[in-house]
């Protein structure tokens, strides 16, 4: 009943950053009528820390604000989540998901209903637990990386799209097609020499490369993993096609804006929101999304997306606008995301539940893989040849579906 229309003029630059605010704090205000307790998820990221930022202008009370900490460096954000809890003064609350929190795993197959393989549902999980203690309805900052640009993935995938544009169609595929199918896979090596992934995107188109990029199983994975006869039984079925329906509505030729509009289209409802509003609901905690008012997205995609990302920075309008609200580390510092240390897991204390997983009749009996495929993934993963992790995942929550749905 509502799309976004991409063919509409950009903004003028005057006064962009002034309105921006004035129309982000607005979508802020509307979501925080409540007759309940009140707060917002607070990672440290720049999204969430702009909401509560809003928030805290609006309101004379503090804001209630939680997040989940890490015990594995490089994963904890809480320290950047501290800065902006001090700065506004919230009532913040903060508990950290330790190494051997692998409990929820089976009990994210029952909560989910579905093979989900999202691992940051299982900080997602406790963080709505934690916040339902003492509030119930959450705001929190989802939205901001598909909205504004922000992910990394945008900028790798428009220096791509640049190549591609400098050779004939008719030419770079059959070329770039060849060089990647021939060029040996090489994770372990300086990144200058692993050119085999960018060969194979250079080979495809905008879409087809962007949707190979974001794929857990790229195609080429995938042609290894499934078994013959689950392949004959998909038909030359793939889901890419879901892409091209999408791409058709777009009403954008231009490259940036056409992946944002993808993920509007299938990342951000199929991934993040499912696993917010699962995990949420499973604590009877309304989450509100105040990034996502259509109001502000039919305004924020109209800004120049030339001017979206500015060198190595996404999300810049925004970051900007945020200035005078922000800590500068928050803001410009480098994005982590909110991860697992999956690698780190699956190489000590997940290790055993992953060889197990292996030996599992019920994905022998799937009839879905190449048990010798299945085999080479978690040995490369241990010995540390490559970071198979996300495929682990994917494959450990879909051994969990089918224990919690067998027949």
């Amino acid at each position: 009943y509502w799309d976004i229309d991409l063919s509409r003029p950009t903004l003028p630059p005057e006064q962009l950053h002034e309105e921006l605010i004035q129309r982000f704090k607005q979508a802020v205000d509307i979501r925080m009528v409540s007759e309940v307790p009140l707060g917002a998820f607070l990672s440290g990221g720049v999204d969430s820390s702009a909401v509560v930022a809003m928030m805290s202008q609006l309101q004379s009370d503090p804001v209630n604000t939680c997040s989940i900490g890490f015990d594995v460096e490089g994963f904890d954000e809480s320290e950047f989540a501290q800065q902006v809890a001090d700065r506004y003064r919230t009532n913040h609350r903060i508990e950290t998901v330790q190494q051997d929190d692998f409990a929820l795993i089976d009990q994210l197959a029952d909560l989910y209903d579905e093979p989900f393989a999202d691992s940051s549902a299982m900080p997602t999980y406790r963080v709505c637990e934690l916040a339902r203690k003492h509030v119930t309805v959450a705001l929190s900052g989802d939205g901001g990386d598909e909205l504004f640009a922000g992910y990394r993935r945008y900028q790798w995938h428009l220096q791509e799209n640049r190549l591609r544009a400098l050779l004939p169609e008719k030419l770079r595929k059959p070329l770039f097609g060849f060089l990647g199918g021939v060029y040996p896979k090489m994770d372990w090596a300086p990144r200058i020499f692993r050119a085999k992934s960018t060969f194979q995107l250079l080979g495809f188109d905008n879409v087809q490369a962007y949707h190979n990029e974001i794929s857990i199983f790229r195609q080429d994975g995938r042609n290894r993993l499934f078994s013959q006869a689950f392949k004959q039984q998909l038909n030359g079925y793939s889901s890419l096609d879901v892409f091209r329906h999408h791409q058709a509505n777009a009403k954008t030729d231009d490259p940036l804006q056409l992946i944002q509009y993808l993920d509007m289209k299938t990342y951000l409802p199929g991934d993040i929101l499912t696993k917010v509003d699962r995990a949420s609901m499973a604590h009877s905690l309304e989450v509100r999304v105040p990034l996502l008012d259509h109001e502000l997205i039919e305004w924020a995609m109209r800004i120049d997306p030339s001017t979206t990302i500015n060198g190595t920075e996404g999300k810049y309008p925004f970051k900007k606008a945020l200035e005078p609200h922000l800590p500068l580390d928050v803001l410009y510092r480098k994005k982590m995301g909110f991860a697992v240390p999956l690698a780190h897991w699956f190489r000590g204390p997940l290790r055993h539940k992953l060889q197990a997983m292996l030996s599992s009749e019920r994905l022998m009996d799937s009839g879905i893989f190449e048990p010798k495929a299945l085999d080479i993934l978690i040995q490369q993963h241990l010995k540390g040849q490559r970071d198979n992790s996300a495929s682990l995942w994917a494959l450990l929550m879909f051994d969990s579906f089918l224990q919690k749905n067998a027949v």
